[in-house]
């Protein structure tokens, strides 16, 4: 630096502890002061300003000798890099954190060909995170199916093949980008459905004025008869009997449903089609709604965990028309950022989870891609998305069995002899126990784990359907679905795990994860905590809570912090930078 001051901007962040000698630092602070305060720091200004501070004159000599043992000022910033690794000097192996494990890579390969092949394109160009882009798939299958059979998993375990699944994703992932893309075959059915029958609802919106006008005529001569005590046992009779031919309105497959109250979507699925699947890449729309608020929440999730069972729901009312919904199906696929869905799950004080609500979805919580996508020319054609929404289309074609009552009454699947015991007492069943045990795997989400051999036979029998048509469930349909089960599982455990954890642990987890991925992506230790505030977590860019989170990590040997004058830097542990992070 003396030999060029344009060196410092290399090194200005070192900080006095990084020096083997309390000279040098003190050489390095009077430099650093120096070219500060606008001046040229050479052998003359640096060393009054060090005779100042009480060194004597044989500072300057000591100064020329270093100077001239230093052929150029090139190597600066590999020199300060050196000093910062000796500064960091042994670290003790860092704690673990108790949500702080590391993601599986999502196994693409084991969804069908036809599904994974439509993954595969749609993630090339949009570049959202694969296991997004996969349950944006997985939703559309099951909203496509989920009316045409149930699975019958072993002797008296039957039910139906729709899945909830449940994305965790930051704003700007391309969320929307992927139910568009996807869903895009049941939208345009439902479209041409409501067009084909306008003509049908036309002649029903008249019969039911008809019928209307008969009614309130009957009605209002029994009023006349009442008043002047005349006989009206003839009218009741004809208006009991009209009563029973009442026109039915046509039943239209509408199957996409997204900010509809529990209470309206079961209407909807008693009264409009048996069949419906609620579809969010906002899930701000889902778990911020009105139904979701405290003195709701408790019915709402009551009946969307009876929907996923497929059991029959009684609505009673006093001032209209009581019913009951029976063999109703319903798919939910929600994709949410995950601040709104912890505020969710804090707001329904232990609901979430205590009701089993979400221990019934399959869950992704995948890194961003946001950063690392590059501009790409939309492609001239989608061979596999085509594939894929031409076997969507096929699917919804298929005559779905509703009886008088309006209820479905879906194909049973059965799983093979080979599937079944892969299911029930090969790796599916048999392994899950095995880890909710104390002590287990999945001790901490066993409401998560209790669910997942059903959700293997639902997604198995999805796959097979939607690969090979209606038919027994293969061994090596549970084998994949096992697979993307598991996976699930893995995702809920580290989401789910953190939600019980205290507020400052989770904090810490949160952070722990967020400098692993800065520190790998930049190759450095030494992260500037003013860009922790900017660019981290957002409940940590207050200052306390950051304090706290940092202080969990130090205690954990996870992180240190340096500071030289107003510059504040986190150093992550030496493997921070090498640990994979989530994919």
């Amino acid at each position: 630096m003396l030999l060029n001051n344009h060196a410092f901007e290399h090194v200005a962040d070192l900080s006095r502890e990084v020096f083997s000698s309390e000279l040098h630092a003190e050489i390095f602070a009077a430099i650093k002061a120096e070219i500060s305060a606008g001046n040229t720091a050479d052998l003359v200004t640096v060393g009054e300003r060090l005779c100042r501070a009480g060194y004597d004159g044989g500072v300057v000599g000591y100064l020329a000798r270093i100077a001239a043992a230093v052929p150029s000022a090139a190597r600066a910033a590999l020199y300060a890099e050196k000093l910062r690794e000796r500064a960091i000097g042994d670290w003790p192996e860092p704690q673990p954190l108790l949500s702080s494990f590391d993601p599986r890579p999502y196994p693409v390969d084991a969804l069908p060909n036809i599904i994974r092949a439509a993954v595969e394109e749609v993630q090339g160009f949009v570049q959202a995170p694969v296991p997004l882009v996969a349950n944006c798939a997985i939703g559309a299958v099951s909203t496509a199916i989920q009316g045409l059979v149930d699975v019958r998993r072993a002797d008296r375990l039957e039910g139906p093949t729709s899945v909830f699944v449940l994305t965790i994703a930051d704003s700007g992932e391309r969320k929307s980008t992927c139910d568009e893309l996807f869903f895009a075959s049941i939208r345009a059915f439902e479209q041409e459905q409501e067009a084909a029958a306008r003509p049908l609802l036309a002649r029903h919106a008249a019969a039911l004025e008809a019928w209307t006008a008969k009614r309130e005529g009957i009605k209002a001569r029994i009023r006349d008869c009442a008043k002047n005590d005349e006989p009206t046992a003839e009218l009741e009779r004809a208006l009991e009997e009209l009563e029973a031919e009442r026109p039915a309105a046509p039943r239209l497959p509408r199957l996409l449903r997204i900010d509809e109250t529990p209470e309206h979507l079961v209407f909807a699925l008693a009264h409009e089609w048996p069949s419906g699947a609620i579809v969010a890449a906002e899930g701000g729309l889902v778990f911020g709604s009105h139904a979701m608020g405290r003195d709701s929440i408790m019915r709402a999730l009551a009946l969307l965990n009876a929907l996923w069972s497929g059991e029959p729901i009684r609505i009673g009312r006093r001032t209209a028309e009581s019913f009951t919904v029976r063999g109703a199906r319903l798919t939910v696929a929600i994709q949410a950022q995950e601040e709104t869905l912890r505020a969710f799950v804090e707001r329904t004080d232990g609901l979430a989870r205590g009701s089993g609500f979400l221990s019934r979805f399959l869950i992704a919580w995948p890194r961003s891609t946001q950063g690392t996508r590059r501009f790409r020319e939309p492609p001239a054609s989608w061979p596999a998305l085509s594939r894929f929404n031409r076997r969507i289309r096929e699917l919804l074609e298929h005559q779905v069995k509703i009886d008088h009552a309006g209820a479905l009454v879906p194909t049973t699947v059965d799983l093979t002899p080979e599937a079944r015991s892969a299911w029930y007492s090969g790796a599916v069943n048999d392994a899950i126990e095995r880890e909710l045990r104390e002590g287990g795997e999945l001790a901490d989400v066993r409401d998560a784990a209790s669910k997942a051999a059903d959700n293997v036979a639902r997604l198995a029998a999805l796959f097979q359907v939607f690969e090979r048509g209606i038919g027994p469930v293969s061994a090596e349909a549970v084998a994949a679905a096992s697979r993307i089960v598991g996976w699930c599982l893995s995702e809920s455990r580290r989401f789910l795990g953190e939600t019980a954890l205290p507020a400052e642990l989770a904090n810490a987890a949160r952070l722990d994860a967020w400098l692993r991925a800065y520190c790998r992506e930049r190759g450095t230790q030494w992260v500037p905590r003013r860009e922790v505030q900017r660019a981290g977590p957002a409940r940590l860019r207050d200052g306390r809570a950051l304090d706290e989170a940092l202080r969990v990590l130090g205690e954990a040997d996870r992180v240190r912090e340096s500071s030289e004058g107003r510059r504040r830097h986190v150093i992550g542990e030496p493997a921070a930078a090498e640990r994979p992070v989530r994919s």
